[in-house]
């Protein structure tokens, strides 16, 4: 094994990049890719259809569905909340909506991402707030619903 998994959590999938760690009472589906260099923390759920990229970090209590893609130098603030149905009903057909979080963005704590979305390279989402639609690259966005309120320079950006 070249990742770290605590002994308390439930890791499924043979898909984990080198040097990943995955902390306790995580939960990793066999269907489930996550690069290499990434954190996992504390109480983390990741479904099937998932691809995590490179040096990803996500923090405790974060559930991570199918059709979720995090690209390489991804941060997701603990407790933050994604969705992947636009509509659901209890017990009823499931429309899966696919979101992609692009390179180097960061999602603050208690955050909620709707589905369907693309949150663009570098960009901020702030604590608490709710995306509910498509965020441009490097754009700083918060509150409910999320707005931009300013651009990052590139000197605020990973590389």
């Amino acid at each position: 094994m070249d990742f770290y998994c605590h002994p308390n959590a439930l890791v499924e999938s043979g898909t984990i990049g080198l040097n990943s760690r995955i902390w306790a009472f995580a939960h990793v589906l066999p269907g489930a890719h996550i690069g290499a260099d990434c954190n996992i923390c504390d109480h983390v759920f990741i479904e099937n259809d998932v691809i995590i990229g490179d040096r990803v970090t996500i923090k405790c209590g974060v559930q991570i569905w199918d059709g979720i893609r995090l690209e390489d130098d991804v941060m997701v603030g603990p407790n933050a909340t994604f969705t992947n149905d636009l509509f659901p009903r209890s017990k009823q057909p499931f429309k899966l909506s696919s979101t992609v979080v692009e390179r180097g963005a960061s999602i603050g704590a208690n955050a909620t991402i709707l589905c369907g979305i693309t949150i663009g390279a570098g960009a901020m989402i702030g604590a608490g707030s709710v995306v509910t639609r498509d965020v441009p690259t490097k754009a700083v966005v918060v509150g409910n619903p999320g707005r931009i309120i300013r651009y990052l320079e590139d000197s605020e950006c990973i590389p």
